[in-house]
């Protein structure tokens, strides 16, 4: 039986005025980002080559009257978005939005949909800070490239989370929750060259038997990119691209390097050359519980939603995201939210693209806009909230 997992039970009489500043805010402009989101729904752009996205997000952002810097951080195709109260900068809340698409099949992990939804919050946020003169800093990060490069460790590394308090984000999926696991993973991609051989189907087979012997709740997956054309030639080059996952970081860590040697036994076995590149490392999301457990209220609350308890969303399948490297630099969350698709889809499948573009999906998104919003708002408001959020998340790295 499904429930609210979180205990919280704030003062109603603490931020009503502000909240319904922010949640109105949001509804004036539903329309606006669902133009937005089916026009990026339907121009579908690859890892760092979001330019009609970037340029269309850019341009509304800067009528909204934030302080926008186009192709920032060293990317062509990521983008700040700031507003910054009258009264002081104070506390600063980051809000991601990612929009690019994935190779063939588009849109079918609902970027468009966190485009909006980091879009409606800062505006949301903005408009409290604006009426009121609350201190308070909010900042819109577009954030390219999660689907195939991890971006945000880019982003990382050029310092756009520096002097960040909390970064925020939300992602369509087929059930809601601020508990949800997400994965670590890195990429490996492999070339064996300088004398025909099987060497990309040797690494692949230890591989398969490496899977014996590592822990249940690791994960190695690969294809072979390069594997010839004709059955009866055995080429001199083969190529092959593998991925690790584990429920931690340090997990992914420990299994790196025991891979790292079935590629070079493959390599050995055969007399070819190797060359083995790994990507940088995507880490599990640290999930700070203050931050999660309000979302969860907020929604509960404003919309009727429903929650499993944490230890059930632990168990819920999961993937692997870029928004952990930030998790555990800041404190944040990625949430995720049901888009109640009409068919028996998941991400990653072509079905789900066209879930993405439905209004029911945009409805869903918009709550989970306001929800996040409302987040923010506490954290910019009550100062002791935001000392649990920050405490909590200086025990997790402890």
């Amino acid at each position: 039986m499904e429930q609210n997992t979180n205990t919280f039970d704030p003062n109603d009489e603490l931020t009503p005025k502000f909240a319904d500043i922010a949640l109105k805010a949001i509804e004036d402009i539903s329309d606006e980002l669902h133009e937005i989101s089916i026009k990026i729904h339907e121009n579908p752009e690859v890892a760092y080559e979001e330019k009609y996205a970037h340029k269309l997000l850019v341009n509304y952002m800067q009528e909204k009257g934030f302080k926008v810097t186009p192709s920032a951080f060293g990317l062509e195709t990521a983008f700040v978005a700031e507003f910054q109260s009258e009264a002081g900068k104070d506390r600063v809340v980051s809000i991601n939005s990612e929009y690019d698409a994935l190779p063939d099949i588009g849109h079918a992990c609902g970027h468009n949909l966190i485009a909006i939804s980091g879009v409606g919050a800062v505006i949301g946020l903005k408009a409290v800070l604006e009426k009121f003169e609350i201190k308070g800093t909010v900042k819109l990060l577009g954030t390219p490239a999660e689907e195939q490069a991890s971006g945000k460790v880019e982003l990382i590394k050029a310092g756009a989370y520096d002097g960040v308090d909390i970064s925020l984000m939300v992602h369509p999926s087929i059930y809601n929750g601020g508990f949800v696991k997400f994965l670590s993973v890195q990429t490996a991609n492999i070339e064996y060259f300088g004398k025909p051989a099987h060497a990309a189907v040797l690494a692949y087979n230890n591989i398969g038997l490496l899977r014996q012997q590592i822990l249940p709740t690791n994960r190695i997956h690969g294809i072979i990119n390069n594997g010839g054309k004709s059955a009866n030639v055995i080429l001199e080059y083969t190529s092959g691209t593998f991925l690790i996952r584990g429920n931690t970081v340090k997990d992914v860590k420990e299994l790196q390097p025991r891979v790292h040697k079935c590629f070079e036994a493959a390599a050995e076995a055969t007399g070819c050359k190797a060359k083995i590149t790994w990507s940088n490392e995507v880490y599990d999301v640290n999930i700070n519980e203050p931050l999660s457990a309000r979302y969860e209220y907020y929604l509960s609350k404003k919309f009727d939603i429903k929650f499993s308890p944490k230890d059930v969303q632990s168990t819920f399948p999961s993937a692997s995201t870029d928004q952990g490297n930030v998790t555990y630099l800041v404190p944040g969350f990625h949430a995720v939210y049901d888009i109640r698709t009409s068919i028996n889809t998941v991400n990653h499948q072509r079905e789900f693209c066209s879930e993405c573009k439905t209004k029911i999906a945009h409805e869903e998104t918009i709550k989970a806009t306001s929800g996040m919003a409302l987040v923010g708002l506490d954290f910019l408001i009550d100062d002791e909230f935001a000392k649990q959020v920050t405490d909590f998340f200086a025990k997790s790295k402890s």
